[in-house]
């Protein structure tokens, strides 16, 4: 039997200013979000991690500490029903967090060990988007606000003559009807743990959600990691959509032709370098 990690013991200045620190970080992606939505205006791309996923700005902006650790002179109170007194201080329960949402734990854990056990793929060049609007009118694509950049029959005739090869789940449930049998495969939520693989753009912006389902289990510092990497993918996203967003200062990525498929790729492999990190800290995180 392992013997228990002896705690992280933290005074009140570390954890305070680590706290600040977090929050600060946070603020500077949560303050403009929070302007456009008391303002009623909508951005495709910066406003896509906060009405995609769940975690509410203001979980973001919470900060925790993980697993493992002890806060001196830190109040219960001021950090939830998952957190219990010790003699000095603070620490997470960890014990009945895993009590409470084990399974989860373990299809996560899962999830992230099976797909940094597969080789990565970097041909799809982002045409998951364009499958999204494949054969629309105008009134029924989804950010309509903005036009397209392509004539919506040579939209079309890309998708077909490009094919596609989404592997994602949560990507390919979007598609439209007529594009889902151009797909390479079939993906379903029962297949996604035999289908994700480390090259995907979703599934490495996917690593924010599991990040804050594993909090407080995970430091918010993670969690945040997870976002940052989360907010630049969409931005890639978006720039190699069919969509038009130059006006909004993001000049295409134009995957419809041999360079930008080329820079897209490029970036694709930056962006699944950085994700195998923070997978292995999700994954180390699980195992401590």
């Amino acid at each position: 039997m392992t013997a228990a990690l002896a705690p992280v013991v933290l005074d009140a200045a570390q954890w305070q200013a680590r706290r600040r620190a977090h929050e600060e970080r946070a603020d500077v992606w949560l303050t403009p979000h929070l302007a456009r939505r008391r303002r009623g205006e909508r951005h495709p791309v910066a406003d896509f991690l906060f009405t995609y996923y769940s975690h509410r700005p203001a979980q973001l902006r919470r900060w925790h500490p993980g697993a493992g650790v002890e806060l001196r002179d830190a109040d219960p109170a001021e950090f939830g029903r998952d957190y219990r007194a010790t003699t000095a201080g603070v620490t997470l329960d960890t014990d009945g967090v895993r009590a409470r949402r084990g399974d989860s734990i373990a299809w996560i854990r899962s999830l992230l060990a099976a797909t940094a056990g597969r080789a990565p793929h970097f041909g799809c060049f982002g045409m998951h988007e364009w499958a999204m609007v494949y054969r629309q009118t105008h009134e029924e694509v989804r950010h309509n606000a903005w036009a397209l950049r392509l004539t919506p029959e040579r939209t079309a005739a890309v998708v077909e003559e490009r094919g596609v090869r989404c592997s994602h789940f949560d990507a390919f449930r979007f598609f439209t009807p007529p594009a889902r049998p151009l797909n390479l495969l079939a993906p379903t939520r029962e297949t996604q743990h035999a289908h994700e693989q480390p090259g995907c753009l979703h599934a490495n912006m996917d690593l924010y959600k599991w990040a804050y389902k594993l909090s407080p289990l995970v430091p918010s510092e993670l969690v945040a990691d997870c976002f940052e990497l989360a907010r630049d993918i969409r931005t890639l996203d978006m720039r190699a959509s069919p969509y038009d967003l130059a006006a909004l200062g993001y000049p295409a990525v134009r995957v419809e032709t041999a360079d930008g498929r080329a820079e897209y790729a490029a970036a694709q492999r930056g962006f699944a370098d950085r994700a195998a990190v923070l997978r292995d800290r999700l994954l180390a995180a699980v195992a401590a």
